[in-house]
């Protein structure tokens, strides 16, 4: 382990003996392997230093040894013979921009921003969206490529040569990514399941005709035909003129415009009739029955098909990705491009429903006076943030296998344009289906928008069964969410994979056996989400295990990043990369922009913070957690951020001097203090270099 070997003075001195040696030289060399296509170039030659040195003296021996960190991994056995592994990189240059692709455009796009930009203002949240996102989530997105792509590292390491005061970022961030992955591929094979369901000539949340449904299931067609009757009633109590009697049930009319409209929707909402699909997800994805009195504390059994659609999760995921990124990176050519495909197909079929053009107008519709509300900006922020995936070391363990002077740049302004695009044109489809449901049903289209999985697993699928065709669609809609969170779920494993194996090396080196017990471990994990009450610890882990503590570990990447590292060597190690100095817009941002983002995200969070339920109050399957559930889930989230400050605290104890002086020691990087520890080690880009020419008269 190459870190170890140079925590030592004794740094390799073959046939370099302190009593024998009269002169000792530094200097320039060329790459370090042949490979230079794979390896950031090299410090050029210093001829008349060689020249010069073989003038004096021809008959002298020379001993160099030469460290490399960076792209190999040095292990030196006992014959001083040295052994190099190179560092895997993608096999091509598509490979890894479909990576980030994948893992920044993933569930969030489909069932977070279009209900965001629909509840903010319409198309004028897109103003506050776009600010965030060029301000605080491209910056940030940005960052993290270079740093990556620079010292060719996982999240823990990289943080630790960065900035050794603040390394705990690296561990917080590792810990949150794997937190994460407790319950994201959980969410993933829900959509397995409903993928499964769904190659049924009839769809089985399309009826209230099965073993789980209950008396309170009611399909579309029923309650239409309540609102129907309900307006009626107060028409003919009122003596109202408006006679809806000649309208047919079955055509396709929302009530919305009726005066009594509102008062009959709230009294459907206070019967708390159920839709089949509600009960299907509740009541057959899980078993949340009522008279079990199901809880965090009764999680009841284990539902086998929720685990074994799990199971078959992790097998994807660990053939993808048990040979390292040259076999993830081909997988992510269908994962990545594949829900595009759908998205197209959808929205070319949401066009020709009725009812679509009136969900785009409430879609894009502006109100500017939402944006007088703070809440919509940190909206926006939030949405930025999330989508984007800064914090995770995602972005620096995958830019971590390019060449050296991959153009990252380019790859970064892509994937952010691609991911915005995507959210965006994802509400159109999203908001077509609504807007026909809005028809179907009789309601409006603020009755029947939801977010998150209620919008996916209940509403989506509901709009769906009420279409010709139906299974079709189905396992298209379903294919497309088990392939925009796979790829995410491939880029959360990588960042742990990364960070752990440049960690301990031992890891990369039996790869297949670390990622099996890896997604083993998460898959015992997932056990409890996959019981009757599941759902419950689901949603709970959702709520806590990354939301804050990502957000409060990025805000400390950017003050380590632009005011500790500092802006000057962030500027140089940029010009070495891609050949110049980043502009005054990313340093600003870097500076000021970014950390302004975060804070702000921050202290709006914990300002109008609530303790999180299942449902709303007036949901038939709502659930209020116990207290002790949030104390525990608040432990949870600090348990990862909790590293930054212990490290910090560690390393300013182990350091020696003042406190200024152990602050100053504490916040230099590592290749500053291996450089000041020895002269001799020349440092070159992402490679450290030390040769020695010794002379013994011979």
């Amino acid at each position: 382990m190459v870190k170890r070997i140079l925590s030592h003075h004794n740094i390799h001195t073959a046939d370099h003996q302190k009593n024998n040696m009269t002169r000792r030289h530094s200097f320039e060399d060329t790459s370090l392997t042949d490979n230079r296509a794979t390896s950031a170039p090299m410090i050029h030659n210093d001829t008349s230093i060689e020249d010069e040195y073989h003038h004096h003296n021809s008959k002298k021996k020379h001993s160099v040894t030469i460290v490399d960190v960076g792209t190999t991994e040095l292990a030196m056995n006992k014959s001083n013979e040295q052994q190099t592994e190179i560092r895997e990189q993608w096999s091509e240059k598509l490979d890894f921009l479909l990576s980030i692709i994948g893992f920044a455009v993933d569930l969030a796009n489909i069932w977070r921003f279009p209900y965001l930009c629909y509840k903010n203002g319409g198309g004028a949240f897109l103003i506050p969206y776009v600010l965030s996102v060029v301000l605080g989530g491209m910056p940030l997105f940005y960052l993290e490529l270079l740093l990556g792509q620079y010292y060719r590292q996982g999240a823990i390491t990289c943080w630790r040569k960065i900035c050794p005061l603040l390394a705990g970022i690296g561990w917080a961030v590792t810990i949150i990514a794997f937190y994460t992955d407790f319950y994201y591929n959980v969410v993933i094979s829900w959509g397995l399941y409903y993928l499964f369901a769904s190659f049924r000539k009839i769809l089985p949340w399309s009826e209230c005709n099965h073993r789980w449904n209950t008396p309170d299931c009611s399909t579309v067609n029923t309650r239409r035909q309540f609102l129907k009757d309900c307006i009626n009633q107060f028409n003919t109590t009122l003596n109202n003129t408006i006679d809806l009697s000649s309208i047919n049930s079955n055509e396709q009319h929302s009530f919305e415009t009726s005066l009594f409209y509102e008062n009959c929707s709230e009294k459907l909402t206070q019967l708390k009739i159920v839709s089949p699909a509600q009960e299907y997800f509740h009541l057959q994805v899980y078993r949340l029955n009522q008279t079990h009195n199901l809880s965090l504390e009764n999680l009841g059994n284990i539902n086998w098909q929720n685990l074994g659609c799990l199971a078959i999760i992790y097998l994807i995921c660990y053939f993808s990705m048990w040979k390292g990124v040259k076999t993830s990176g081909k997988v992510v050519w269908f994962t990545a491009l594949f829900p595009y495909v759908v998205l197209t197909i959808l929205m070319i079929r949401g066009l020709f429903l009725n009812g679509s053009m009136k969900g785009i107008e409430y879609y894009i519709r502006p109100d500017l006076s939402k944006l007088n509300d703070p809440s919509v900006w940190v909206d926006a922020a939030s949405q930025t943030f999330f989508s984007l995936g800064p914090g995770f070391g995602v972005l620096m363990a995958f830019a971590s296998y390019n060449d050296f002077h991959h153009n990252v740049f380019r790859d970064a302004m892509i994937t952010v344009a691609v991911n915005s695009l995507t959210s965006f044109a994802s509400g159109f489809v999203i908001f077509m289906f609504l807007g026909y449901m809005s028809e179907v049903s009789g309601r409006a289209i603020k009755d029947v928008a939801e977010q998150g999985s209620t919008l996916v697993f209940i509403v989506y699928p509901e709009a769906i069964a009420t279409m010709p065709w139906a299974p079709v669609w189905a396992i298209f809609f379903f294919l497309m969410l088990l392939t925009l969170g796979l790829d995410s779920s491939f880029g959360g494993s990588e960042a742990i994979i990364t960070a752990l194996s440049d960690e301990f090396p031992v890891l990369r080196r039996h790869r297949e056996w670390f990622v099996g017990i890896l997604f083993l471990f998460y898959f015992l994990i997932g056990i409890p989400s996959c019981t009757d009450a599941g759902v419950y610890f689901v949603e709970l882990l959702q709520n806590y295990a990354a939301f804050y503590s990502i957000i409060i570990a990025v805000f400390f990447e950017a003050i380590a990043v632009s005011w500790l590292y500092g802006i000057t060597r962030i500027s140089e190690d940029v010009k070495q990369m891609l050949g110049t100095k980043p502009g005054k817009f990313w340093l600003g941002t870097w500076c000021i922009a970014s950390p302004l983002f975060l804070g702000g995200i921050i202290l709006s969070g914990l300002i109008h913070y609530i303790n999180p339920t299942y449902g709303k109050l007036t949901d038939p399957f709502y659930y209020k957690y116990p207290d002790w559930s949030h104390l525990l889930g608040w432990m949870f989230a600090l348990s990862s951020i909790i590293f930054i400050p212990a490290v910090a605290i560690y390393q300013l104890l182990i350091e020696q001097g003042s406190f200024i002086m152990r602050f100053r020691l504490a916040i230099t990087p590592w290749k500053e203090r291996q450089r000041n520890q020895n002269p001799d080690i020349i440092i070159s880009t992402n490679h450290v270099l030390k040769k020695y020419v010794s002379e013994e008269t011979i």
